[in-house]
Parts: C-alpha cells; sequence; structure tokens
C-alpha cells in the first residue's frame, strides 16, 4: 500500500506540486466553459437572423428570395462549424474531467493511470485547440458574409 503524504512526511515542493497538477485542469475547464458560453451566444445570434430571414421570405419577390437563400446558406455553414465548435470544445471539457479523475485513480502509483492521465489531457487540449479552429472557421465565414452584404448595398440600384 502506498504511503500517505502528510503534512509532516511531505516536503514543501510536493504538496506544490500536487496543488499545481489538480489546479491545471480546474483552468483548463473554466476556459472551456467560456468558449461554449461565447458558441451559445454565436449560435443565438445565428437562429434569431435565420427567424428574421424566415419572415422576410413571405410573400418577397424571386429575387429577394434567392438572395435570402443564399444568406439562409450562408448561416447553415455558420450554424454547422459552430455544432463542430461546441461538439469538440464538450469533448475537451469531458476529457479535462477524465484527467482530473485519472489524477485521483493515480495517487496509487500506477504506471497505466499516468498514461491514461497524459492521453486525457492531451484529448482535452486537442479537442479545445480543434473547437477553436472551427469558432475561427465561423468568425471567418461571418466577416465573409457581412462584407458581402456591405458590397450588395453599396451597388447602386438599376435603374430602369
Amino acid at each position: 500500500m502506498p504511503e500517505l503524504i502528510t503534512p509532516t512526511t511531505a516536503p514543501l515542493d510536493t504538496v506544490a506540486h500536487i496543488i499545481q497538477l489538480a489546479l491545471t485542469p480546474i483552468f483548463l475547464l473554466s476556459g472551456i466553459a467560456a468558449l461554449l458560453n461565447v458558441f451559445a451566444t454565436r449560435l443565438a445570434r445565428v437562429g434569431d437572423r435565420v427567424d428574421q430571414i424566415a419572415k422576410e421570405m413571405e410573400g418577397a419577390e424571386p429575387e429577394v428570395i434567392a438572395i435570402l437563400s443564399l444568406q439562409l446558406a450562408r448561416l447553415r455553414r455558420r450554424s454547422l462549424a459552430l455544432d463542430v465548435a461546441v461538439v469538440l470544445a464538450a469533448a475537451g471539457a469531458a476529457a479535462t474531467c477524465g484527467s482530473v479523475l485519472t489524477l485521483f485513480v493515480g495517487a496509487v502509483g500506477n504506471k497505466f493511470a499516468a498514461s491514461v492521465l497524459f492521453a486525457a489531457f492531451a484529448a482535452a487540449v486537442l479537442c479545445t485547440i480543434g473547437a477553436i479552429i472551427a469558432y475561427t472557421a465561423e468568425m471567418l465565414m461571418t466577416g465573409s458574409g457581412v462584407r458581402a452584404e456591405v458590397a450588395a448595398r453599396r451597388e447602386p440600384p438599376e435603374r430602369g
């Protein structure tokens, strides 16, 4: 049975290292939660815009419907990118929780537990990177959509 670490047997460095190990996943989990909040807000804005376009399409001229359909297609791509970001961030959060659980299990000094901890924490970081990439793609789609809409509105209307 492994020795228990008590204040009288553990050097200060060991206790500080244990605290660092416990806090690292918590900070990552907090960051992922903040990302999920941003993703949810963006997804809500996309949903609101889809509702607005759907109302505008009712009884609109065919030319207007064609333009609005293009906007809907762009919003669909944005929502898909946000879906990927949310799934990856949630997987990263789950892997982070797995890391914390492995830290507790790893207290027995098992090499297998150390391997699982490394894999879980690496998965958390990789999923978070993937979520950030998907969010970046969505932001780029948003920016190009806004620029296209501004350019379309700057064109002078046809005079007949």
